[in-house]
């Protein structure tokens, strides 16, 4: 408990030593972060279609694990948080539009988003695995595997899912399928074969449906990194949302979020 305290005194000391330190570096330049203390919300944008990170109830509210990690970054600003709904294909388009101020919700790391906005630090290191039939485990081991003519590949739009799979499965029939939500049962129903996507996704996805197995997610087939999205610039709110999940992770509550919704 001693050790417990003194980390998380520590990290406290860093956050608001930091924070202050970028700010006197920013004077006069203004911050997402000023704007939304001044406002009261914390706005985020998230999809709403990706177990176990964010996920739209049918009763329209939000929930997954980067949902309650933005109720706790507002709540350490003292505003209130605000789910603002987007889809992977206008992901970037409503952010850099402006209509939120982070982006949440099992978003990867990828240079083609980097040149438009900031990334936090990392989140999760999380690659890509592939998903199958319990029964197929054993036929789709590798790459090689995946990429034949007679594979029945799924994903979805918009996003590094679909990007993988085009690039790396040319050999393989793919179907690109508007649901995120219920992509999965296309598997189990036998009208698709494998989706490959991130490992924590694979490891939620077989809890939720036992017929469905992850292929070795703990050896994916692609290095993956997931963060936040910024605003491109913003040095200020940048360092402060770094040195929140800093805290977050070094005091054990970004691994209670994590466990609550993974295990």
């Amino acid at each position: 408990m001693i050790a417990a305290a003194s980390v998380a005194l520590m990290a406290m000391t860093a956050l608001a030593a930091n924070t202050a330190q970028a700010q006197s570096a920013g004077a006069g330049a203004p911050s997402r972060l000023d704007e939304i203390v001044k406002s009261g919300t914390l706005r985020a944008c998230a999809t709403g279609d990706y177990k176990p990170y964010s996920y739209k109830r049918p009763d329209g509210q939000f929930e997954g694990i980067d949902v309650d990690l933005v109720a706790s970054l507002a709540k350490s600003l003292g505003v209130k948080p605000e789910i603002v709904p987007t889809s992977w294909p206008k992901l970037m388009d409503d952010f850099t539009a402006g209509k939120c101020d982070i982006v949440v919700g099992g978003v990867s790391v990828t240079l083609d988003r980097a040149r438009k906005a900031y990334y936090s630090r990392v989140v999760m290191v999380d690659g890509k695995s592939p998903i199958v039939r319990c029964a197929d485990v054993a036929k789709y081991q590798t790459l090689a595997d995946l990429n034949k003519p007679g594979t029945r590949a799924i994903a979805n739009p918009g996003g590094t899912n679909e990007r993988f799979a085009r690039q790396f499965l040319p050999n393989a029939t793919l179907t690109i399928y508007p649901d995120n939500v219920t992509i999965f049962q296309q598997i189990a129903d036998g009208k698709a074969d494998v989706m490959v996507t991130d490992s924590s996704e694979t490891l939620l996805q077989h809890k939720l449906n036992p017929a469905l197995c992850p292929v070795n997610p703990d050896k994916p087939l692609q290095f993956g990194e997931k963060a936040y999205l910024l605003p491109r610039g913003d040095d200020v709110f940048k360092n402060y949302v770094d040195q929140w999940l800093n805290l977050a992770q070094k005091t054990g509550e970004y691994q209670a979020v994590v466990d609550k919704w993974l295990k």
